[in-house]
């Protein structure tokens, strides 16, 4: 049974929020303060977050980043505030899908229930494995255990989308992908995301993997339609 915490300060809202999660199967805990919901991520270890921006407590962006360096829990942010800014800040911030209130509990149990799915189907690459001998080996790899990035030997942390999105490159390096391509691999289903949220993910991938972000090797830009990763002999670690 998968696990998904509620952090909302508005109690009706919360309750319905977990009667739906509960009928579809999910084990769910509530809270109305993000000190609380800190307490309960430790403690509970859910598969989701879903996340309410506007907590008495603290601010909802400051909880998805304090989330974010403990975990690569996914977390879905739910909003009154439809800006396209509040969405690239959220992104920003670590998080990997923004609902804007009013929103559908249909669909909102439907993405639940793809960011969990994703989280947790290892993609089906070839298991042959490859002798790297005297040659370097790619610079990124992907440990699928932790569902980290191994970037020149060392662990990154990387949000759930950064990592399905690098977890494609790595399937299909030199394969250019757009935008919206790259929407439908990390989302599963038509979500209301933009071109911008994709590029906010390509930035922060740049900064974790790239010697220098500003004048990239490894995912490269093609103008015009979107991206590619460029490096050669991709490998994955499944070590503990």
């Amino acid at each position: 049974m998968y696990k998904v915490i509620v952090i909302e300060d508005d109690v009706m809202m919360s309750d319905m929020l977990s009667m739906y999660l509960s009928e579809e199967g999910y084990s769910v805990k509530q809270a109305g303060l993000a000190n609380d919901g800190l307490r309960i991520i430790s403690e509970f270890e859910p598969d989701l977050v879903l996340l309410d921006l506007m907590l008495p407590d603290m601010d909802g962006m400051e909880i998805c980043a304090l989330i974010r360096e403990r975990s690569n829990v996914p977390i879905m942010i739910l909003s009154m505030k439809n800006e396209v800014s509040e969405r690239v800040l959220a992104l920003k911030s670590g998080a990997d899908d923004y609902m804007c209130k009013p929103f559908s509990m249909h669909e909102m149990t439907a993405r639940v229930e793809a960011l969990i799915r994703r989280a947790n189907i290892k993609p089906a690459l070839a298991e042959a494995e490859q002798e790297p001998g005297e040659e370097e080996r790619d610079p990124i790899q992907l440990d699928f255990e932790r569902r980290l990035l191994l970037v020149r030997g060392m662990l990154v942390e990387t949000t759930f989308s950064e990592y399905e999105i690098m977890k494609l490159f790595l399937a299909y390096p030199g394969k250019v992908f757009s935008r919206e391509e790259l929407i439908n691999a990390i989302r599963g289903f038509d979500s209301f995301v933009t071109d911008r949220a994709i590029d906010v993910h390509i930035v922060n991938l740049r900064k974790k993997i790239e010697q220098n972000p500003k004048e990239p090797r490894l995912i490269r830009t093609v103008w015009g339609f979107g991206y590619k990763y460029t490096a050669q002999n991709t490998s994955v670690s499944q070590e503990k």
